[in-house]
């Protein structure tokens, strides 16, 4: 595995009995150096491992010559991926799902796959042949995809979801294609109905199995393991599944991330999930950047110097037509504009499948090792361009403006009381003033959040507090109170500005989320203001020192010390000014309620403050 200098090192440590851990630290190294850095610079971790990966790779330091053998290892970082995205995918959900999975996966394949093989007969290649390097293309990353979800935080969203639901019908899909290629290839034709039939009942044999084993036999052993109290067990037998249930797949010609999958979801429902999840986490963040470092190198220069044109050609031409027809089939399942161009845009590269079915197709004289080399590059380049694809749509995409529809704007409000935001903080405080019959007008700038409380009785105006047209179309010159509970701190502090410049003559109460946040918020000239977190910190507190048989006369005094020097440190960030040195010290330090006494020869220590 490692060339140059790794191989006379690993002929060092041959030779002095031990193991060579030149090409391991590289490879380590590469990743903590690459990342980070690729991050802070805005690009994704993703592409920060695949730069690593061709630095330390055949056309970088020569640290490694087979990132086959890297990408092979690696592979399980995939499975563990989807063992997890499985195991918060209960058997429920997923049978929601089936209209996504065969009706919306299926129609994007099959588009993708017409479209792109025109690529191939476009550049003329026989038909057998375009079809093969077209729906490999087809076959998205799921390592890719599932990554950029994960930082995007869009897993758990319907968007999301639906982008899973693909991914589980290409997995599916990869069945079907093997044989397909088995058929296309020179003899092909000769494999008999009954050898078909064999390999469909095998591969629906492997599923059953699985479903039988995970239903009857998965739950009872973790409980038997977890009566052991042995995590390192526990730790084992999570590996031992995930692997397991990959193999099983393998056997039946399925895909091991499909294995995975099941398995994670059969598991969904146990008591063991989250112990489950915390077990296999760790390995599945390290393999899956395995795996992405193994795709950098496999990245061949050579490859591409010498058929660039050809390359860059395929690589624009099955992109483009990918996206259309993701695009497309998007629209015709209605999905608005915004979620069709970022599917269009997430999907848009070929994935590790597609290396799976070159080789099966060379394997079976489909296509030649030049053309398998060719199209293995194309891959691996489109891989490489999705983060800066993504970063450009974030970057070029219009943020979305907020539909309206059933929503009124605030305009001409009169009312005693004029609050600004109704999130959970404002919900619960209208309820006291509405029960006292006070009048309230209620201003919010998400229009979901309006269109939801409505159904609850609430009329809640569309405005944005931090304008000052909206405070005079909402009423705050004829309202005897303002309220500022909105979530945004900065947005806060600007509307208490606004307001004490414009009216100063109402009173102001808002929402704090810190110590310093409030001292802004008193010198912007916030009549009071209040830090949710603290109030409910103390409650809790006190709730707690009551629960441990402390006395409530003492409770009440060590709630009123509390409170005490948090307002002496308040007014000390107030004297001394928000951002002094002298204020941050003291509020990050730790001050016990009852300093631990000292000898009378020593000086008592001067107190710290404890962080609130």
């Amino acid at each position: 595995m490692a060339a140059g200098a790794g191989e006379l090192h690993a002929a060092e440590a041959a030779a002095h009995g031990g193991v060579d851990l030149l090409p391991i630290v590289v490879l380590l190294g590469a990743a903590v150096v690459a990342v980070p850095l690729f991050k802070r610079l805005g690009l994704g971790s993703v592409l920060g491992y695949l730069a690593a990966g061709l630095a330390i790779g055949p056309f970088g330091l020569r640290v490694f010559t087979d990132p086959q053998s890297i990408l092979h290892v690696a592979e399980l970082g995939v499975v563990m991926f989807l063992f997890i995205i499985g195991l918060e995918m209960q058997p429920s959900r997923l049978w929601a799902m089936r209209g996504e999975i065969f009706g919306l996966g299926l129609a994007q394949v099959g588009v993708c796959i017409g479209l792109l093989t025109c690529v191939g007969l476009a550049l003329g290649y026989p038909v057998a042949e375009s079809f093969v390097a077209g729906t490999g293309f087809v076959l998205t990353s799921t390592a890719i995809v599932m990554q950029m979800l994960d930082e995007r935080r869009s897993l758990a969203l319907p968007k999301g979801r639906r982008i899973v639901a693909i991914l589980l019908l290409e997995d599916l899909a990869i069945v079907p294609l093997l044989a397909l290629v088995v058929f296309l290839a020179p003899g092909g034709g000769h494999v008999t109905l009954g050898e078909r039939l064999t390999g469909i009942a095998v591969a629906l044999a492997s599923v059953a199995a699985l479903i039988l084993a995970g239903r009857y036999l998965l739950d009872p052993m973790f409980r038997i393991l977890g009566k052991a109290k042995a995590r390192e067990v526990m730790t084992a037998a999570a590996l031992f599944v995930v692997l397991g249930a990959a193999f099983a797949m393998q056997l039946g010609g399925l895909s091991m991330a499909m294995g995975a999958f099941l398995a994670g979801v059969l598991l969904s429902e146990s008591s063991f999930r989250h112990q489950l999840e915390a077990d296999i986490e760790p390995f599945r963040g390290i393999l899956l950047g395995l795996f992405f470092l193994g795709v950098g190198m496999a990245l061949d220069l050579t490859v591409i110097v010498a058929s660039w044109r050809l390359i860059a050609v395929s690589v624009l031409a099955y992109m483009v037509l990918k996206m259309i027809g993701i695009f497309v089939i998007a629209k015709l399942f209605r999905t608005g504009n915004r979620e069709a161009i970022e599917r269009a845009v997430l999907m848009a590269q070929g994935g590790e499948f597609a290396f799976v079915l070159y080789a099966a197709a060379t394997s079976a004289g489909l296509i030649d090792a030049e053309s398998n080399a060719i199209l293995t590059a194309t891959i691996i380049v489109s891989m490489a361009l999705t983060p800066l694809m993504i970063i450009a749509h974030d970057r070029l995409m219009p943020k979305a403006a907020p539909s309206l529809d059933g929503v009124e704007r605030a305009e001409n409000l009169e009312a005693s009381v004029l609050m600004i935001g109704f999130g959970r903080f404002g919900q619960i405080v209208s309820q006291p003033l509405l029960g006292h019959a006070c009048s309230i007008s209620l201003i919010e700038t998400d229009p979901e959040l309006i269109r939801v409380t409505r159904d609850f009785g609430f009329k809640v105006y569309y405005g944005d507090g931090t304008r000052l047209d909206i405070l005079h179309a909402a009423g705050a010159h004829h309202a005897r109170l303002i309220i500022v509970a909105v979530d945004d701190a900065e947005a806060a502090l600007k509307i208490t500005e606004l307001v004490k410049a414009e009216f100063p003559l109402v009173p102001i109460l808002v929402r704090a989320h810190d110590r310093e946040h409030a001292a802004a918020l008193i010198n912007a000239g916030a009549d009071f203001q209040i830090r949710e977190t603290f109030e409910s910190a103390l409650t809790l507190a006190d709730k707690a020192l009551e629960m441990m048989d402390v006395e409530p006369e003492e409770r009440a005094e060590v709630i009123a010390d509390i409170r005490r020097r948090d307002a002496d440190r308040l007014a000390l960030e107030l004297t001394e000014g928000l951002y002094s040195t002298a204020a941050r010290a003291l509020i990050l330090g730790n001050l016990p309620l009852k300093p631990a006494p000292q000898p009378e020869a020593e000086p008592a220590p001067v107190p710290r403050p404890a962080p609130v």
